[in-house]
């Protein structure tokens, strides 16, 4: 079997420094991270949905997906 290496993928540290994030995007994370952490250690009710990104492409569809569930 032979295959010929085309292109390195880029290690994740790479992709960053290729797309950098903007102040407002990190505060944005930032306040999810803490809201999923919430729900992890009981300090919130909140019902959390994780699925694949092959299911999350559009929110409408997402909105949709959840509330079948």
């Amino acid at each position: 079997m032979s295959m010929n290496f085309n292109r390195k993928l880029p290690v994740p540290k790479e992709v960053k420094e290729m797309y950098p994030l903007s102040d407002e995007i990190k505060n944005v994370k930032a306040a999810r991270d803490i809201e999923i952490a919430d729900v992890f250690t009981g300090k919130s009710d909140k019902f959390l949905l994780i699925i694949g990104p092959c299911s999350a492409d559009n929110e409408e569809s997402v909105m949709d997906y959840v509330c079948r569930l």
